[in-house]
């Protein structure tokens, strides 16, 4: 494919994509959480499920016994913000997870990790997406932009819901589409207003916790994201 093709590919990218909204785990209520799921289940187009080991980020959350029980038709997209994802995404792939990403600086100064990391998950029969923290360069997720099915971009720092959007991450959006032509994914602080920005500058998966599962009417708010 020459140089120009793609480009007018990646131009073209929102005429072909239709946003997706992902609702976060994370912010349902955990006592009742197959309840809470059916409520967005119709709507919605992935369930978004954030793993957090206490090590990588400063909180803990859930293990692949959780995701086992989980009872949706919709794809389940983990994003694991542990330190050792080639040691636990295997038995996530095993609990359900349509969908493993993992962060890509835990492999900031060694690229063969990432590749092999990315290769690795890939044999799970799962989707594989890399993330990044709003800090983190581009730079670091190139070596593999040809080998995943998407990019989580954060858009808070990962480790806790309900934090404010980070606007410096609109940029990094862009870039990223001008060289990336699959899924981003956008997660952090997305409400009717933030949405409209990521989608604009390139984004077209929503990951959305807190703006969905404390709203009266979820589904009005999941609509909300789409338009």
């Amino acid at each position: 494919m020459g140089a120009d093709t793609k480009e007018e590919l990646i131009r073209s990218w929102r005429f072909k994509m239709d946003v997706k909204i992902a609702p976060s785990i994370l912010s349902a209520d955990f006592g009742r959480l197959n309840e809470d799921i059916k409520t967005i289940e119709p709507y919605a187009d992935l369930l978004h499920v954030d793993v957090m080991d206490g090590n990588f980020v400063p909180n803990i959350t859930i293990g692949p016994c959780v995701v086992r029980k989980i009872k949706t038709k919709l794809p389940i997209d983990v994003h694991l913000m542990i330190s050792e994802p080639l040691k636990y995404g295997p038995e996530f792939a095993k609990a359900g997870a349509s969908m493993i990403s993992f962060h890509g600086e835990l492999f900031e100064s060694d690229k063969d990790g990432l590749v092999h990391a990315v290769e690795e998950i890939k044999k799970l029969n799962v989707k594989v997406g890399v993330v990044l923290n709003p800090d983190k360069r581009l730079e670091i997720i190139k070596p593999v932009l040809d080998k995943v099915d998407f990019v989580l971009l954060m858009s808070v720092y990962a480790g806790f819901g309900g934090q404010k959007f980070i606007p410096e991450v609109l940029e990094k959006i862009k870039d990223l589409r001008k060289i990336f032509s699959g899924d981003i994914q956008v997660d952090g602080g997305i409400n009717d207003k933030t949405a409209e920005l990521v989608v604009k500058a390139g984004a077209n998966v929503l990951v959305a916790g807190t703006y969905i599962f404390d709203s009266k009417d979820r589904k009005k708010a999941i609509e909300s994201l789409k338009r």
